[in-house]
C-alpha cells in the first residue's frame, strides 16, 4: 500500500496500520514520513516546545521487569532531591526559556502529596511555567490536591494496552489496581491535559499489539504521546531475556529506530492536534539525535536538567545522557534548527484544552 493512496483516516483500520509498521520500502516511507510532516506543520506548526525534565527521586516500590530504578535494583543510589534543589532546577528551564518543567521520579508511596504538591505550588508562584507531573500511580485524592496546588499535567504511559504483556512487564502489587485507562481518565476529570506512551519492541510485543496501542491513543484524544524504543537494561529480567534471545515470537517487533520511526509518524497521523516528544530514548538510539523524531511528526523535546550527581541513579535504561544542562540546551537547539524548526515560546499547552466539552471515548 503506497502512503499517497490511503485517506488519513484509514489509519483508524488496525490491518492498515500492521501493514504500514510492517512497510521496508523507502520510497512509501519516505511518503509516510511526509504524509506525518505536513500534518504536524497544519495542525501544531513549526514550534519545538522544550520541557525540562527534572528527576527527582529514583525511589520506588514497584518491580517493573524492563526498568533499571525497579525496587529489586540493588546496584543503584537512592535518592530524592529536596524541594530546594528542585527550585533550582525549575530556574534553569525558565532561564533556557523553557515553557514548562516535568517532575518525573519513580513510584515512591514513603513521598509526601503535600510535599510535592508545595514544591509545585511554589514553582507556580515563582515562573510563568506549566507543571507537568510524571510520578505513577497514585490515590485520587493525591492527584486532586496536586491539580488544585496548580499541577498543569500529567503523564502516566500505558506502555502497552496488550493486558498480558503490561501484566508481565509491570507486575501488580494488588489484584484490584485500576488499569492505566481509568487513570487517564480520572486525572482527565480532574482537569489535567493528560500524557501517555509506549515502548516499541517490548520482548513478546507484535504488531498488532502496536497497532492497537495507537488506535487507544485516539480513541483516549491523549493531550501528549510518547513513542520511544524499548532500551533494555542489563539488569533487569526483561534485559536479560532480550539479550538472551529467550522467547521469541515470530510477530516480534524490533526496538529499532525505524521501527519508533514508524509508530511515531502513525501516531502524528491519528492524533494530528496531540504533543509528541522526540524522545530521549529514541534520540540515544539515534544516528541523528533529536532530529529524526522531529522529522517524523514530533514537536517537543524534553532536555534533562536533573543534576549530574543524581542522574547517574536514574536510569530506566542504560543510555542517559550525561551531559550538563548547558550542553545539553545548545544541542538541543542545534537539532531544532538543523531540522528546519524554531524553538516554541510560551508553555505549549494542548489545543484540545480549547474544547471545554472533550470527552473520552471508551
Amino acid at each position: 500500500m503506497t502512503c499517497s493512496r490511503f485517506h488519513v483516516r484509514a489509519t483508524e483500520n488496525e490491518q492498515v496500520i500492521v501493514e504500514l509498521l510492517r512497510e521496508e520500502d523507502e520510497a512509501k516511507l519516505e511518503e509516510l514520513w511526509t504524509l506525518a510532516d505536513e500534518i504536524r506543520l497544519k495542525h501544531v506548526g513549526d514550534e519545538v516546545h522544550l520541557r525540562g525534565l527534572i528527576e527527582f527521586s529514583n525511589e520506588c516500590v514497584r518491580g517493573c521487569t524492563y526498568c533499571g530504578i525497579r525496587s529489586g535494583n540493588r546496584n543503584i543510589t537512592r535518592y530524592r532531591m529536596t524541594g530546594e534543589e528542585i527550585l533550582e532546577c525549575a530556574a534553569t528551564a525558565h532561564s533556557f526559556g523553557y515553557g514548562t518543567v516535568v517532575l518525573q521520579s519513580g513510584e515512591d508511596d514513603n513521598m509526601p502529596a503535600e510535599w510535592l504538591g508545595d514544591i509545585v505550588q511554589s514553582i507556580k508562584r515563582t515562573h510563568p511555567l506549566a507543571v507537568t507531573l510524571c510520578v505513577g500511580e497514585r490515590p485520587l485524592e493525591d492527584y486532586r490536591l496536586w491539580r488544585e496546588k496548580g499541577a498543569d499535567r500529567y503523564l502516566l504511559k500505558i506502555e502497552t494496552s496488550d493486558p498480558e504483556l503490561f501484566r508481565r512487564i509491570h507486575p501488580p502489587r494488588r489484584q484490584d489496581e485500576p488499569t492505566r485507562t481509568e487513570l487517564l481518565m480520572a486525572l482527565r476529570e480532574l482537569g489535567y491535559e493528560t500524557g501517555g506512551g509506549i515502548m516499541v519492541g517490548l520482548p513478546g510485543q507484535t504488531y498488532s499489539s502496536v497497532a492497537r496501542d495507537l488506535k487507544l491513543f485516539a480513541e483516549l484524544d491523549l493531550d501528549m504521546i510518547g513513542v520511544g524504543p524499548y532500551v533494555p537494561h542489563p539488569r533487569t529480567p526483561l534485559g536479560r531475556e532480550f539479550h538472551d534471545n529467550r522467547n521469541p515470537i515470530p510477530e516480534q517487533v524490533p526496538n529499532t529506530e525505524l521501527m519508533t520511526h514508524k509508530a511515531l509518524a502513525l501516531t502524528r497521523i491519528l492524533c494530528p492536534e496531540a504533543n509528541l516528544p522526540s524522545t530521549t530514548s529514541l534520540a540515544s538510539v539515534s544516528s541523528c539525535g533529536f532530529e529524526g523524531g522531529l522529522e517524523v511528526g514530533a514537536n517537543v523535546i524534553m532536555p534533562n536538567l536533573t543534576p549530574l550527581s543524581c542522574r547517574a541513579h536514574y536510569q530506566i535504561y542504560p543510555k542517559t545522557s550525561r551531559r550538563p544542562p548547558e550542553e545539553l540546551h545548545e544541542q538541543v537547539i542545534r537539532s531544532i534548527l538543523a531540522a528546519g524548526r524554531k524553538p516554541g515560546r510560551g508553555r505549549g499547552d494542548s489545543l484540545k484544552m480549547q474544547s471545554p466539552d472533550r470527552r473520552f471515548q471508551k
